[in-house]
């Protein structure tokens, strides 16, 4: 693990670092800032010069311990990764181009400057992938768990986003990378932090390559920022969304959003092998577990017939990300999962409450 400028001998916690000396070394440690960005961390808010002829695309995202992460099963590091990714997974969705970032932390006084500059590792090294600035943000003092707010700006031309209502009855149904990945990460963490045969540690992985993946899935989901901004620079799909609360969960709200129902083919969806192991091993349905579970950040698109070309163009340029047709937009209400000659209703995805 790097260290960066707020670590110190011993055991330091950020009460004793205090705020302005957090603030200055998080100023200290990042990039040169873009031409457009006029004021940044340090004065009352930032100032930012508009992208001319662009819409600005806004998303905000909240990680709280307990709920979102758990620090015995995903280190610091990837813990600021994953909470920039989900917010630059939602810029991707619609069809945009990520730009900058807020970062609001609410820390318990006793949290480490270690595992702080641990997680501002992970946050920038996102940031450097995704080409986002972090432009401001906020500390202040939790009296409970820590907790992360990230807002994100993107950008998109006018006629150029993407939203998960402009479905239509006949559009194909693709997604992204795999499904059930990053549930089976989280499944095999909760499964081996009760095995005394496995050491306690927030950066084990399972023997096994399959699902060693899924693990660094959950850990490290990637946004399919390239994706989505072809996607929608080429008016390449009619809908897309992300899959943060499952593929069942997306499928249900771009249906619901789009006015239309839905079919998804069980024998197309793409599970990994390692997935489906250790859903069976769990004796769960694997096709459920693989829907329902959240985490994933992959994309749901939907593909009408006259952009199917354009649609093989981003498919060419993204050569790398699998994408796999998985059913379509149908006109009747409601969402149906065709499985061994059967229809069935498509299980429920992730709800917050």
């Amino acid at each position: 693990m790097r260290r960066g400028p707020l670590s110190s001998p011993g055991n330091q916690t950020v009460a004793d670092a205090g705020e302005r000396a957090i603030i200055a070394a998080i100023r200290r440690r990042l990039p040169a800032a873009p031409a457009w960005l006029a004021v940044g961390i340090g004065d009352d808010a930032a100032v930012v010069q508009p992208e001319r002829g662009a819409l600005e695309i806004l998303t905000t995202d909240a990680s709280i311990e307990g709920v979102h992460f758990n620090r015995r099963f995903s280190a610091p590091c990837d813990i600021g990764w994953k909470a920039l990714a989900v917010n630059v997974s939602d810029v991707a969705a619609m069809g945009g181009a990520p730009r900058l970032a807020l970062l609001s932390l609410a820390l318990p006084a006793d949290f480490p400057v270690a595992d702080l500059d641990a997680l501002l590792d992970g946050f920038i090294d996102m940031a450097r992938e995704a080409r986002v600035t972090l432009a401001g943000g906020n500390i202040a003092r939790s009296p409970g768990p820590l907790m992360i707010d990230v807002t994100v700006t993107g950008t998109a031309r006018p006629r150029r986003v993407l939203t998960r209502g402009g479905g239509r009855p006949g559009d194909a149904l693709y997604v992204s990378g795999a499904v059930g990945a990053a549930l089976a990460g989280l499944e095999w963490l909760r499964r081996s932090d009760r095995s005394p045969e496995v050491a306690a540690s927030n950066t084990r992985l399972p023997e096994d390559a399959g699902l060693a993946e899924c693990v660094r899935r959950y850990r490290r989901p990637t946004p399919r920022s390239r994706l989505g901004a072809l996607l929608g620079r080429n008016r390449a799909a009619n809908a897309c969304m992300d899959l943060s609360d499952g593929l069942a969960d997306a499928v249900d709200q771009m249906a619901d959003a789009s006015g239309t129902g839905a079919a998804i083919d069980a024998q197309t969806l793409p599970i990994p092998a390692a997935a489906r192991r250790l859903f069976e091993d769990m004796g769960r349905d694997s096709i459920a577990a693989a829907v329902m579970g959240g985490d994933d950040y992959e994309l749901l698109i939907a593909v009408p017939k006259r952009a199917r070309g354009r649609f093989a163009t981003v498919q060419r340029q993204t050569r790398g990300i699998p994408l796999t047709r998985i059913g379509e937009l149908t006109l009747g209400p409601g969402t149906r999962l065709l499985r061994d000659g059967n229809v069935e209703p498509l299980p429920a995805g992730f709800v917050h409450f």
